[in-house]
């Protein structure tokens, strides 16, 4: 009856089964889901000024274009792009540095006839993120330009979504890899040495495609460009490019470690090895990713090396222990899942103490929580994390019932002699103090608690993905602190709609006003038409009024240089709320004066 039993399909085989494909399609499908709406990375630079500034009209020509950002960056060969009116573009140097400061990216530029010119660039962030945009300038006065750039074209969606797809398999990889490596060296259970081969291959494929697509996601071109000879050469001499190809190095005496000594190589010498390999692994992610730039560079670089270390212990830990106990529950002696339970705790607490070092770190300020994308990412990983230590928490207690020697619980004799389909004595090691190889109530509960964790751990690692895609809250907040003073010290631009009551007399009336702080000032006026285009008028005068102090009106003195009306100095000697009225003539008996306030620092 005992042999007919193990002959047969055991009742429980067809749920091991349904519960592994159900695995596999959670690691399919949920990333996938969660990517699919994760958008592109954002970038982590930001740039903190321009020379010229946007939307300057400048009297000479510039003789260079220079950018500086609030971190060092990598050039490309197209890093700067300048379009002239006719949306042609402008030959200009190659990028560099200015001055050798690595936070900078200039071109020099050839004369320049006057008309409006558009700047459009793209490096590469010190954690081998893009970032792009564009600004304007004008020389002699503003014109009509037929340049378009935006962001959208600075980014081809395909290349963008094929590298943080394969961003995340190869996160999956590592922890299959580094986990299930650690689990059986760890407990003496090679029973998912299976899925330790399959997690290599996963891991090679990922680095590989990450190596291709490299440079179409720098550059923000399509896929196809993976395979340009010049842009693969470019990749593999960049510092992304170079650590992907150590990590390549480093699977490949992997490969040789553990075919070798298989899945649980024993004694110090092949542990310590198997440990310099993991570390030298995670160090691949770490060298290009947030930990490499900003500030405290070599405690985060530990940092992250620990963190990625303890993610892949828990979440490859925890495939290894799922694995083991659908397909093979009788191979697993309850003490080698109590150890394995003690290895987790400790990972779980180096994943905390890192995750703390690093929210701090990528944060700046509790406001980035709600404020920043980042701080929202962060926010639902916590949640996710609360979420999955109570589902540890919940394992931990079944581990316990099962650590409970089974001398306790009566086990009939028929029972305590494992046999085989054939009737025979089974192998040697094949009973357990857990009992006979059925799955008992504890074993399922076990088996339930488990798959939760790596569910919910799938969706911790995909927004893990996402967040080292995405710009810290601390780089965040100092780009939008920097633009702001950026904005402050570039003044103030108004504009004031007008309609003089004729035919073809409304439009507006664009003023700039630099730098818009007590003292002098310059002041530039452009007319624009009911069409949209530049306008000619003439007359427009401009007065400012300081009623709080009985000031004014103060005329600005605006001259017609041909295109736009200017004033090169203009007095303003209070801070606080000026009225500025705009009196604009169109014909010799058609005009209005038009008014607004405007704040003067």
């Amino acid at each position: 009856m005992g042999a007919a039993r193990v002959q047969g399909r055991s009742p429980g085989a067809g749920g091991r089964r349904g519960g592994l494909r159900r695995l596999a399609l959670l690691l399919v499908v949920v990333p996938l889901v969660l990517l699919a709406g994760g958008g592109s990375a954002s970038a982590h630079a930001a740039l903190k000024g321009t020379d010229p500034a946007d939307g300057t009209v400048l009297r000479t020509a510039p003789k260079a274009v220079t950018l500086t950002f609030s971190e060092s960056v990598g050039l490309l060969d197209n890093s700067i792009r300048v379009l002239d009116p006719g949306n042609r573009r402008v030959h200009t140097g190659s990028p560099e540095h200015a001055d050798g400061r690595a936070d900078t990216a200039r071109v020099t530029l050839p004369h320049l006839p006057d008309g409006t010119y558009i700047v459009a660039w793209r490096v590469v962030s010190a954690d081998s993120h893009p970032v792009n945009g564009a600004l304007t300038f004008s020389v002699g006065k503003p014109s009509v330009t037929t340049a378009v750039v935006t962001g959208d074209e600075a980014q081809d969606a395909a290349s963008a979504a094929l590298y943080d797809i394969a961003r995340y398999v190869a996160y999956g990889g590592l922890a299959l890899v580094l986990g299930i490596s650690v689990f059986a060296m760890a407990t003496g259970v090679n029973g998912a040495r299976g899925l330790l081969v399959g997690g290599w291959w996963t891991l090679l494929g990922a680095t590989c495609a990450l190596l291709l697509l490299r440079g179409p996601y720098e550059r923000g071109s399509g896929p196809a460009a993976a395979f340009d000879p010049s842009v693969l050469r470019e990749t593999l001499t960049s510092r992304p490019g170079l650590a992907l190809l150590a990590r390549l190095v480093v699977l490949g005496l992997a490969a040789v470690v553990v075919g070798r000594s298989g899945a649980a190589p024993r004694g110090r010498p092949r542990f310590a090895i198997v440990s310099v390999l993991s570390v030298a692994l995670t160090l691949t992610w770490a060298v290009s990713e947030h930990a490499s730039a900003g500030i405290q560079v070599p405690v985060a670089m530990t940092s992250a090396v620990l963190h990625l270390l303890a993610m892949a212990v828990w979440l490859g830990g925890l495939a290894a222990l799922l694995t083991v106990l659908y397909r093979a529950p009788e191979e697993l002696p309850a003490h080698a899942v109590a150890r394995f339970s003690r290895l987790a705790f400790a990972a779980v607490a180096v994943l905390v103490a890192t995750g703390v070092y690093q929210s701090w770190r990528g944060l700046g300020s509790l406001d980035a929580l709600t404020s920043t994308v980042y701080g929202r990412l962060l926010t639902a990983k916590l949640v996710a994390v609360v979420c999955l230590l109570a589902a540890a928490a919940y394992s931990r207690r079944w581990t316990a019932r099962l650590a409970v020697p089974a001398a306790r619980v009566p086990v009939p004799e028929r029972a305590r002699e494992p046999v085989t389909a054939g009737g025979g004595p089974a192998r040697p090691g094949a009973l357990h103090e857990d009992g006979p190889p059925e799955p008992g109530p504890q074993r399922r509960a076990l088996r339930r608690s488990v798959l939760a964790e790596v569910t919910i751990g799938i969706v911790v690692l995909v927004l893990s993905t996402l967040l080292s895609g995405t710009q810290p809250g601390r780089a965040a907040t100092e780009s939008a602190a920097s633009t702001a003073v950026a904005d402050e010290s570039l003044g103030s631009t108004t504009e004031l709609p007008f309609d003089v009551g004729t035919a073809g007399g409304h439009g507006k009336v664009q003023i700039e006003l630099t730098p818009a702080r007590a003292g002098e000032n310059a002041v530039q006026a452009v007319v624009y038409g009911p069409d949209g285009g530049i306008a000619t008028v003439p007359e427009l005068r401009l007065t400012f009024t300081f009623k709080a102090r009985n000031l004014g009106p103060l005329d600005a003195g605006l001259t017609d240089r041909g295109g736009y009306w200017a004033a090169d100095v203009l007095n303003l000697p209070l801070r606080g709320a000026w009225t500025m009225k705009a009196t604009i003539r169109t014909s010799d008996i058609d005009q209005v004066t038009v008014s607004r306030t405007v704040t003067i620092g």
